[in-house]
Protein backbone atom coordinates (compact mmCIF):
# COMPACT_ATOMS: atom_id res chain seq x y z
CA UNK A 1 0.00 0.00 0.00
CA UNK A 2 1.44 3.38 -0.84
CA UNK A 3 2.26 5.72 1.99
CA UNK A 4 3.33 8.99 0.44
CA UNK A 5 4.78 10.42 3.65
CA UNK A 6 8.56 10.64 3.96
CA UNK A 7 9.95 9.49 7.30
CA UNK A 8 11.81 12.33 9.02
CA UNK A 9 14.17 11.27 11.78
CA UNK A 10 15.77 13.69 14.21
CA UNK A 11 19.31 12.52 15.03
CA UNK A 12 21.22 13.84 18.02
CA UNK A 13 24.99 13.83 18.17
CA UNK A 14 27.08 14.48 21.26
CA UNK A 15 29.19 17.61 20.97
CA UNK A 16 32.66 16.90 19.68
CA UNK A 17 31.62 13.73 17.81
CA UNK A 18 31.93 13.62 14.01
CA UNK A 19 28.73 14.37 12.12
CA UNK A 20 27.52 12.35 9.13
CA UNK A 21 28.77 13.33 5.69
CA UNK A 22 26.61 15.91 3.95
CA UNK A 23 25.15 17.33 7.17
CA UNK A 24 25.19 21.11 6.98
CA UNK A 25 22.75 21.87 9.82
CA UNK A 26 23.48 24.97 11.86
CA UNK A 27 22.46 23.25 15.09
CA UNK A 28 25.53 21.52 16.47
CA UNK A 29 23.54 19.01 18.53
CA UNK A 30 21.05 17.59 16.02
CA UNK A 31 20.63 16.63 12.39
CA UNK A 32 17.62 15.63 10.31
CA UNK A 33 17.56 12.49 8.20
CA UNK A 34 14.75 11.91 5.72
CA UNK A 35 13.89 8.45 4.42
CA UNK A 36 11.92 8.85 1.18
CA UNK A 37 8.51 7.20 0.97
CA UNK A 38 9.63 5.22 -2.11
CA UNK A 39 11.97 3.18 0.14
CA UNK A 40 9.13 2.25 2.50
CA UNK A 41 6.46 -0.35 1.71
CA UNK A 42 3.75 -1.49 4.06
CA UNK A 43 0.95 -4.03 4.05
CA UNK A 44 -1.89 -4.60 6.45
CA UNK A 45 -2.79 -8.14 7.50
CA UNK A 46 -5.11 -9.68 10.03
CA UNK A 47 -3.74 -9.27 13.50
CA UNK A 48 -3.54 -12.02 16.11
CA UNK A 49 -4.98 -11.39 19.55
CA UNK A 50 -8.16 -9.85 20.89
CA UNK A 51 -10.63 -8.05 18.68
CA UNK A 52 -14.02 -9.57 19.32
CA UNK A 53 -16.32 -10.01 16.36
CA UNK A 54 -14.16 -7.69 14.28
CA UNK A 55 -10.95 -9.76 14.56
CA UNK A 56 -11.47 -11.75 11.34
CA UNK A 57 -12.73 -8.80 9.28
CA UNK A 58 -10.24 -6.00 9.88
CA UNK A 59 -6.59 -6.02 8.82
CA UNK A 60 -4.96 -3.98 11.57
CA UNK A 61 -1.49 -5.54 11.82
CA UNK A 62 1.05 -3.49 9.86
CA UNK A 63 4.07 -4.99 8.11
CA UNK A 64 6.53 -2.18 7.24
CA UNK A 65 9.45 -2.99 4.93
CA UNK A 66 12.40 -0.67 4.47
CA UNK A 67 14.78 -1.26 1.56
CA UNK A 68 18.06 -0.45 3.27
CA UNK A 69 20.27 -1.10 0.22
CA UNK A 70 18.24 1.15 -2.12
CA UNK A 71 18.04 4.08 0.29
CA UNK A 72 20.40 6.86 -0.79
CA UNK A 73 19.82 9.16 2.19
CA UNK A 74 21.60 6.85 4.64
CA UNK A 75 25.37 6.49 4.67
CA UNK A 76 27.08 3.12 4.16
CA UNK A 77 28.30 3.11 7.77
CA UNK A 78 24.77 3.57 9.13
CA UNK A 79 23.50 0.81 6.80
CA UNK A 80 26.19 -1.55 8.07
CA UNK A 81 25.41 -0.78 11.73
CA UNK A 82 21.68 -1.14 10.99
CA UNK A 83 22.28 -4.66 9.66
CA UNK A 84 24.32 -5.53 12.74
CA UNK A 85 21.78 -4.27 15.29
CA UNK A 86 20.26 -6.93 17.51
CA UNK A 87 16.54 -7.26 16.97
CA UNK A 88 16.76 -6.10 13.36
CA UNK A 89 14.95 -8.53 11.05
CA UNK A 90 15.67 -8.77 7.33
CA UNK A 91 13.74 -10.68 4.67
CA UNK A 92 15.22 -12.64 1.74
CA UNK A 93 15.44 -9.49 -0.43
CA UNK A 94 17.49 -7.65 2.22
CA UNK A 95 14.67 -5.37 3.38
CA UNK A 96 14.24 -4.54 7.06
CA UNK A 97 10.88 -5.89 8.28
CA UNK A 98 9.07 -4.18 11.15
CA UNK A 99 5.66 -5.30 12.39
CA UNK A 100 3.24 -3.61 14.73
CA UNK A 101 0.17 -5.01 16.44
CA UNK A 102 0.16 -2.53 19.31
CA UNK A 103 -3.36 -1.24 18.70
CA UNK A 104 -6.54 -2.32 16.91
CA UNK A 105 -6.23 0.64 14.56
CA UNK A 106 -4.34 0.28 11.28
CA UNK A 107 -3.17 3.90 11.03
CA UNK A 108 -1.91 3.93 14.61
CA UNK A 109 -0.05 0.67 13.98
CA UNK A 110 1.54 2.22 10.90
CA UNK A 111 2.68 5.20 12.96
CA UNK A 112 4.02 2.79 15.60
CA UNK A 113 5.97 0.82 12.97
CA UNK A 114 7.40 4.05 11.55
CA UNK A 115 8.44 5.08 15.08
CA UNK A 116 10.14 1.69 15.57
CA UNK A 117 12.04 2.18 12.29
CA UNK A 118 13.07 5.69 13.35
CA UNK A 119 14.35 4.31 16.67
CA UNK A 120 16.40 1.64 14.87
CA UNK A 121 17.92 4.19 12.48
CA UNK A 122 18.63 6.53 15.41
CA UNK A 123 20.44 3.71 17.24
CA UNK A 124 22.44 2.82 14.11
CA UNK A 125 23.41 6.46 13.52
CA UNK A 126 25.40 6.62 16.75
CA UNK A 127 29.00 5.79 15.97
CA UNK A 128 30.41 3.50 18.67
CA UNK A 129 33.36 4.84 20.63
CA UNK A 130 36.67 3.28 19.75
CA UNK A 131 38.31 1.43 22.58
CA UNK A 132 41.49 3.00 23.83
CA UNK A 133 44.16 0.55 24.94
CA UNK A 134 45.17 1.06 28.57
CA UNK A 135 47.80 -0.48 30.79
CA UNK A 136 47.52 -1.18 34.50
CA UNK A 137 49.50 1.25 36.61
CA UNK A 138 52.63 0.17 38.48
CA UNK A 139 50.86 0.63 41.81
CA UNK A 140 47.94 -1.57 40.78
CA UNK A 141 50.33 -4.28 39.59
CA UNK A 142 52.17 -4.14 42.94
CA UNK A 143 48.90 -4.29 44.93
CA UNK A 144 47.69 -7.26 42.87
CA UNK A 145 50.94 -9.18 43.47
CA UNK A 146 50.90 -8.32 47.21
CA UNK A 147 47.37 -9.71 47.61
CA UNK A 148 48.36 -12.74 45.55
CA UNK A 149 51.33 -13.42 47.86
CA UNK A 150 49.19 -12.92 50.99
CA UNK A 151 46.54 -15.32 49.64
CA UNK A 152 49.21 -17.88 48.72
CA UNK A 153 50.70 -17.79 52.24
CA UNK A 154 47.20 -18.16 53.76
CA UNK A 155 46.55 -21.24 51.63
CA UNK A 156 50.03 -22.67 52.30
CA UNK A 157 49.35 -22.42 56.05
CA UNK A 158 46.30 -24.69 55.66
CA UNK A 159 48.42 -27.81 55.16
CA UNK A 160 48.88 -30.61 57.72
CA UNK A 161 50.59 -29.66 60.90
CA UNK A 162 53.99 -31.30 61.18
CA UNK A 163 54.56 -33.12 64.48
CA UNK A 164 58.03 -33.55 66.00
CA UNK A 165 58.31 -37.20 66.99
Amino acid sequence: MPDDRDLEIELEFPLGRPRPAGDTGADMGAARLVIPARDLQWTAVRSPGPGGQNVNKVASKVDLRFDVNACESISAAIKQRLRALPGARFDAEGRLVITSTATRNQSRNLDDARAKLAALVRAAAVEPKRRRKTRPSTGSKRRRLDTKRARASTKAARGRVATDD
